[in-house]
C-alpha cells in the first residue's frame, strides 16, 4: 500500500495536537475535523479500490462472512457447505476482523473526540488525537490485509 498525502497531512496534525493546548485544540477543531475526514474518505477508498480488484471467489467469502454476522442478528460461521472455498472463507474472515478493528479503534478516537469537546479537556483531545494515530495504523495494516488476501496469501 502507497502512503496517502490525505492520511499522512492527518498524521500530521494530530501529532501536533499531542502539543497543543487548550486554545489551540478549540480554534483548530474544525480544521483536525476536516482532515480526519478526508484521510477516512482516503483510506475507504483505497480499501474499496483493492476489494474491488479481489477475485469473485474472494468477494463471495467476504460477503458470506459478512453475512454470518448481521443475519437474522446472530453469528454464523460461513464456511465451505455454501459454496465457498473454506481457505478463501479464512482470508475473508482474517481481512474482516482487522477491518472491524479498525473501524473500532475510528469510532473510539471520534467519541473521545466529543466528549473532549463537551468538557473542553486537552487531555482527551490528544487522546483522540493518539486513538485516531493508532486507528490510522490499523486501517492501513487491514487494507494490507485484504491486498494479501486478493493474492491469495
Amino acid at each position: 500500500m502507497r502512503k496517502l498525502p490525505e492520511v499522512e497531512e492527518a498524521r500530521s496534525i494530530m501529532t501536533q495536537g499531542m502539543e497543543w493546548g487548550v486554545w489551540k485544540w478549540i480554534t483548530e477543531k474544525k480544521r483536525v475535523r476536516v482532515v480526519a475526514d478526508q484521510a477516512t474518505d482516503a483510506l475507504n477508498a483505497a480499501e474499496m479500490k483493492v476489494k474491488e480488484a479481489w477475485p469473485e471467489e474472494l468477494k463471495l467469502a467476504y460477503d458470506a462472512v459478512v453475512d454470518g454476522e448481521f443475519s437474522k442478528g446472530k453469528k454464523r460461521k460461513a464456511s465451505s457447505g455454501n459454496g465457498v472455498n473454506a481457505d478463501l472463507v479464512k482470508l475473508a474472515r482474517e481481512v474482516r476482523e482487522a477491518d472491524v478493528v479498525a473501524e473500532q479503534c475510528r469510532l473510539d478516537a471520534e467519541d473521545t473526540f466529543a466528549e473532549a469537546d463537551r468538557k473542553m479537556s486537552t487531555e482527551l483531545a490528544r487522546q483522540g488525537a493518539r486513538k485516531a494515530l493508532e486507528r490510522y495504523d490499523l486501517h492501513e495494516k487491514a487494507i494490507r490485509r485484504a491486498e494479501a488476501a486478493g493474492r491469495g496469501k
